[in-house]
């Protein structure tokens, strides 16, 4: 029982915020809450009660793998002393597995979010964008935030699987998840996938433009449910892809918008500060200079936004100067208005924003509305585009 307990030996006894709430939770954090109840009455050697917590929990679903594996390690300790988490014969194949979800949803339990504090990440939402993902791999959690007038504002997170080789994807089958900033691209109903991926799944926009700038490929990263007979999967399981429990998919599948939810994936959560609201307010005064610069006909100035590195669409920052002044050379007047302007730092790379925004254009010889998407990076101290084309 010893070797079993080292698991647990680090979890505080339940106390404080932790006890007994479960009020206005998701229905998957409340069950988390059951399962570590039922670990840590194993750990005071409660088995008696840990039996009874666990029987609670599988009544609610019978699904819950690893809480059957801790009621059969449960049973076979009224015969024998126990080792380890997972010691029924049977379930030895995946025992890595369960122990590794065991982990991780201890380690949720005990460090829950500052829901006072916003991620870095997200510098600002357009007011389209009614709610907005983070992924912290690290911690296997998808948090959920909502737009409160402008302001991401925490609303529940989720226990996650994420590639089975880890993260940072590079290739076509590397079973990595990315890391970066996505979007929302479809919704697949149920009825048109096979059970592997549950209620439904969610493509996502990987690979994205900084992506394939930097030669990454591949395709096919969702966020996707579990199979029918399956509550959760462990933590690192999936081919690349995120993925919840059913219900847990079902519930931020109410809000999310295709073409519009922000889905950014990180190696692990950071949180707002005095410097990434002084270089937010940096950025955006940067783009409104650009937009003035553009407006006025001057293409010099106009161009000293854009980055020495600049690329798009096959050209260098010297052939996309060449056309622009050509182009430009051309007209007797420009107007320039952007709106819904969104901007996400970029989880992989310091220094480097995801700016999208919609674009009204109207010249002496030509007009056009478009959705545009800009990398901004700061070099040198100071903000320039990186890459520009339509989102």
């Amino acid at each position: 029982m010893r070797a079993f307990l080292l698991l647990f030996a680090l979890v505080p006894p339940l106390g404080g915020a932790h006890a007994g709430e479960l009020g206005g939770a998701p229905v998957s954090r409340n069950m988390e809450t059951l399962l570590v109840e039922s670990m840590l009455s194993v750990s005071s050697s409660k088995l008696d009660t840990a039996m009874t917590e666990v029987d609670s929990l599988l009544k609610i679903n019978p699904k819950f793998k690893l809480a059957q594996l801790i009621r059969g390690d449960l049973l076979l300790a009224r015969a024998r002393p126990l080792n380890n988490l997972g010691n029924a014969p049977e379930a030895e194949a995946r025992m890595e597995d369960f122990r590794d979800e065991a982990r991780v949803r201890l380690q949720r339990f005990n460090e829950q979010p500052p829901t006072a504090l916003a991620p870095k990440f997200l510098w600002q939402l357009d007011e389209r964008q009614r709610h907005v993902i983070v992924v912290d791999t690290s911690k296997s959690t998808l948090y959920l935030y909502e737009n409160d007038n402008g302001q991401p504002r925490y609303v529940a997170d989720y226990y996650i699987s994420t590639g089975k080789k880890g993260i940072e994807k590079v290739a076509e089958g590397d079973q990595k998840t990315p890391l970066g900033v996505y979007f929302v691209n479809a919704n697949l109903p149920k009825n048109k996938l096979t059970d592997f991926y549950g209620s439904g799944a969610y493509p996502l926009s990987y690979p994205n433009e900084w992506d394939r700038r930097q030669g990454r490929n591949g395709h096919g990263i969702w966020l996707h449910g579990t199979p029918s007979d399956t509550y959760s999967r462990p933590p690192r399981a999936s081919n690349g892809c995120v993925v919840l429990s059913n219900e847990d998919l079902e519930n931020i599948g109410k809000v999310l918008q295709v073409g519009v939810t922000p889905v950014i994936i990180a190696g692990q959560m950071d949180w707002s500060g005095e410097q990434d609201q002084a270089d937010r307010a940096a950025l955006l005064k940067e783009i409104e200079q650009w937009r003035a610069n553009w407006a006025s006909l001057d293409t010099d100035r106009y161009l000293e936004h854009y980055a020495q590195n600049f690329s798009t669409g096959g050209m260098d920052f010297s052939a996309w100067a060449r056309q622009k002044k050509q182009v430009n050379a051309g007209k007797s007047w420009i107007k320039v208005s952007i709106s819904n302007i969104s901007a996400f730092a970029y989880p992989t790379q310091p220094g480097l924003v995801v700016v999208s925004f919609e674009q009204d254009y109207a010249s002496s010889n030509l007009s056009n509305r478009m959705k545009k998407r800009q990398y901004w990076m700061k070099q040198n101290d100071r903000w320039q585009i990186v890459y520009e084309g339509a989102a």
